[in-house]
Formats: structure tokens, C-alpha cells, sequence
């Protein structure tokens, strides 16, 4: 073969090869695209139709943001909104305390049945909410707790909680505050933490001024990870609020019991746009735990 039809033939392979890559990625670029559609299309209709000047959730009428202004003036999806909020505040707090001393002891310790509870402390997020629900349900009837409402003045909202929707949320938030606070730990050097105990500082104060700066970022990801799952949380909410308590997804499904409409739509709109800012929020701050490791200083 001469030199000139080599030639040829090479660039007739490398033209094939060329075409064979722009096919793929298109190819890869429409499945993508399809994926995300098939995902988000339901999401980007709800958000629609709650515009929606019409009772009818298949029927666009027009331009509207009354449905709003109605869920505003609603006082049973208001005080379903405070009820979410107080629990999962409440739930929040108490375990990203809990979650954080149980991830600092499976990271950082070795004791007799670590094993155990480990595979106690990963429970709640591999079984089903359905089973952990029951779980609740039948413990609280068990251990006489009930479902005694904790009377609160919140924000000028008088709101009467269950203590066994609380205890509900923390049993499962628990662990998914550990985790994500594990994983922080995980990364971490502790090669600052032994340089200041040998500078004389006792284990307290190491913790407070080097672990506990640099572990900040895990718990407050973990945090905001409780709060959004507390404030989205349906099933272990329905079997331990007993009657006449809901939270606001409870409420949600109430109303979905009557018809859906556009002001389940707003409802939901402003949920997703709640979560979506959480999330912002997440990123944020685990964008910022890993400026301050990359640049050798713990953050304070």
C-alpha cells in the first residue's frame, strides 16, 4: 500500500472515530435530557397549575395568585404550618445533640458492642417508615406514654404537640445526623487536635476550639438534614399524632381526600421551594467547611 492511500485510510478511521463521538454524546446528551424530564416535568406541572385561575387541575384558565392568598388566609393550614415547624425544631435540636456524641463515639472509640450499635444506629434509615410507624405506635401504647399534648405558646401560635410525634422524629432523625456528622469526622486530621493537647490544652477545651470549629460545617448539614426531613415527614407522623393534631403534610393529605386543587399546588409549591433553600443552604456550608480544611486553618 503506498504512502498516500495510508494516508487516506487514516483519515477515513480518524473521520469514523470522530463520528462515532458525536453520535455517543449525542445520544448520552438526549438520554440525559429525557431522564431529567421524565424526573422533574410532574414537579415543573404542580408548580404550574398553582397558578392555575380554576378549580380544575387539567383545565388551564389563567394567570392567577389567589389560590395563595386563600392558603394564607386558611387558619387550619396555618396552624398545621407551626405545628411542623415546632417539631421539627424541637426534633432538630435534640438530634443533632444525640447524633453528634454517638458519631464521635463510633468514630473515635472502641468499646464493647460497638458493632451492635452501629448496626442499631443505621436502623432507622434502612427499614421502611411504614414498619418504623408501627414500631412507634405500638411502643407508645406499651409504655403508657400516649399521646399527652405539650402546650406551647409559639410565635403567639397556642399549639398542643403530641410528645410521641416528637420522640418519632427523633428516633429516626437521630441517625441521620450521625451519619452525616460520621462522615465529616471521617475526613477530618487529627493532627491538630493532638498538637493541641500537646500544648497543654485538656480534652474539653480541644474540643471546643479545634474539633468542634472544624466538625461545625457535618453538623450543621446534618442539621438541616433532620429539619427537612421532620418538616416533609408524613407516615410516622400519621401513626403517632393521634387525633386532632396535624402536621402540615398531614394536612395535605386531608385535603387531597376532598379533590386535589390549585391550593394543594401552592401548598406544595411553597414546601418544594422551602426544601430547595434548605438545600441551598447545605451546600453552602459544606462548600465552606472545605475552603477553610483546604486552607489549614479550622473554622471558627
Amino acid at each position: 500500500m503506498s504512502e498516500q492511500a495510508l494516508s487516506r485510510a487514516l483519515s477515513r478511521r480518524s473521520q469514523l472515530a470522530r463520528l462515532k463521538k458525536q453520535v455517543s454524546d449525542l445520544l448520552f446528551h438526549a438520554y440525559g435530557f429525557w431522564g431529567y424530564l421524565f424526573l422533574y416535568f410532574p414537579i415543573i406541572i404542580l408548580v404550574v397549575f398553582s397558578f392555575n385561575d380554576s378549580r380544575s387541575t387539567a383545565q388551564w384558565a389563567g394567570f392567577t395568585t389567589h389560590w395563595y392568598a386563600d392558603m394564607l388566609k386558611d387558619h387550619q393550614i396555618i396552624l398545621s404550618l407551626w405545628n411542623s415547624l415546632f417539631v421539627a425544631i424541637v426534633s432538630t435540636t435534640v438530634s443533632v445533640i444525640i447524633g453528634t456524641l454517638a458519631a464521635l463515639a463510633m468514630e473515635r472509640y472502641r468499646f464493647w458492642g460497638k458493632l451492635m450499635m452501629d448496626a442499631v444506629l443505621y436502623l432507622p434509615i434502612i427499614i421502611p417508615d411504614i414498619a418504623m410507624a408501627i414500631m412507634l405506635l405500638i411502643f407508645f401504647d406499651i409504655s403508657g406514654i400516649g399521646f399527652e399534648p405539650w402546650k406551647v405558646n409559639f410565635f403567639g401560635a397556642h399549639l398542643a404537640v403530641p410528645y410521641s410525634v416528637i420522640i418519632g422524629h427523633v428516633a429516626f432523625n437521630i441517625s441521620f445526623v450521625a451519619v452525616v456528622v460520621r462522615a465529616r469526622l471521617a475526613q477530618m486530621d487529627q493532627v491538630l487536635e493532638e498538637a493541641a493537647q500537646d500544648l497543654y490544652a485538656d480534652p474539653w477545651r480541644t474540643f471546643w476550639r479545634v474539633t468542634f470549629p472544624m466538625l461545625l460545617p457535618g453538623i450543621l448539614g446534618g442539621a438541616l438534614l433532620a429539619f427537612t426531613l421532620s418538616m416533609d415527614d408524613f407516615v410516622i407522623t400519621f401513626f403517632t399524632s393521634g387525633a386532632g393534631f396535624n402536621t402540615l403534610p398531614v394536612r395535605v393529605f386531608g385535603m387531597i381526600k376532598k379533590g386535589v386543587t390549585p391550593k394543594i399546588n401552592a401548598v406544595s409549591t411553597l414546601m418544594l421551594l422551602f426544601s430547595l433553600m434548605l438545600v441551598a443552604i447545605s451546600l453552602i456550608l459544606s462548600r465552606g467547611g472545605e475552603k477553610g480544611d483546604s486552607s489549614g486553618n479550622p473554622m471558627f
